[in-house]
């Protein structure tokens, strides 16, 4: 019998910067929470993968009602610990070494005393799961484009508050939510306090809707990152000044797949972007509902897409370089991933 031989992809070092909170819940996390907080979930969401239907009723509502669910077990401080501990263990496993996980603390504020509260409670775990794991974690605030636009901007000047680039600090503001929800623009306050602040943007943007949407968002939030953004391979000229202006794509390929954006994996436009010369950090969104980690994502890559390992060693690098992590970290990590490159691959 042949073997071919593969490096290991969950020793690739890399970056994680698109990670929801309560998403990032694996089963047996999930169940325990369910426990503690004395609340039954329904089977499809903890026996079954809840999204897993025909593309024609794929979609955000289906996906949204499944989120919602999940977030009923996360009502007390312990909860939210818990979580934040969760996600670091994963990444750390799957060779993470910056994760930047995403957060509304709207959502979680009304169990532990407020917006304050529920921010510095993740900011505090987030310090701790970074010692303990080895995985430098920052935090995303991200408001969502189903409250009010002034909402976004109280939750701007408290992520100000807690802006760095280290372990504990906020690293970045987002927007995130249907993309069909809300005038855009009416967000563009609350990420002019954030930069002035120095808080780079990251607005979800350009998986559910197309280039228009694209563009909306990148001419109103100035992003420095895109969650997913993916659409913006349906306009060239679009995708050219994106690239030419460094906008980096936080690209999610099985949550595209998922919510219907894309048939199958074969169809997510990952191989157009990266020759197109574009920043690629790839991401796994939700893990919880896609029931798909990170490293799966880089495998998707190399069995789907045909990458090579020096193809992967490079998206991985690009994952590092538009993290918010400082430069020195970076430059360690980078030259890890030079490590793996060099190191033997084993049989398969």
């Amino acid at each position: 019998m042949q073997h071919t031989t593969r490096r290991d992809l969950r020793l690739l070092p890399k970056a994680h910067l698109h990670l929801h909170f309560t998403g990032s819940l694996d089963v047996a996390t999930l169940r325990e929470l369910a426990e503690y907080a004395d609340v039954p979930l329904p089977e499809s969401l903890v026996d079954a993968d809840p999204l897993s239907v025909p593309q024609t009723v794929r979609g955000w509502h289906r996906f949204q009602r499944s989120y919602d669910m999940a977030r009923l077990v996360v009502t007390s401080e312990y909860a939210m610990r818990r979580v934040v501990q969760s996600a670091v263990a994963n990444d750390a496993r799957e060779g993470s070494r910056r994760l930047e996980i995403q957060i509304d603390p709207t959502s979680y504020a009304p169990h532990v005393g407020g917006l304050v509260e529920a921010l510095e409670i993740v900011l505090d775990e987030a310090a701790v799961a970074s010692r303990l794991h080895g995985v430098s974690v920052g935090v995303v605030v991200a408001a969502s484009r189903l409250r009010n636009a002034l909402d976004a901007q109280t939750l701007a000047r408290l992520a100000v508050r807690h802006a760095g680039d280290g372990p504990g600090d906020v690293v970045a503001f987002g927007l995130s939510n249907d993309e069909h929800a809300g005038v855009t623009e009416d967000w563009s306050h609350a990420f002019a306090i954030a930069r002035r602040g120095g808080l780079p943007g990251v607005p979800h943007g350009g998986e559910l809707c197309g280039p228009d949407h694209v563009r909306r968002v990148v001419d109103a939030l100035s992003p420095t990152r895109l969650g997913h953004g993916v659409r913006a391979v349906e306009d060239p000229e679009l995708l050219a000044r994106l690239v030419d202006s460094g906008v980096a794509f936080e690209v999610c390929p099985t949550s595209n797949v998922h919510l219907g954006v894309y048939e199958s994996a074969a169809d997510v436009p990952l191989r157009t972007l990266v020759e197109a010369g574009a920043t690629v950090a790839l991401g796994a969104d939700d893990p919880l509902l896609f029931f798909s980690r990170l490293t799966d994502q880089y495998e998707m890559a190399r069995d789907v897409h045909g990458f090579t390992d020096v193809q992967l060693a490079d998206l991985a690098r690009s994952s590092i370089q538009a993290s918010f992590a400082s430069e020195s970290d970076k430059q360690t990590w980078l030259y890890e991933v030079a490590a793996w490159l060099a190191s033997s691959p084993t049989p398969h």
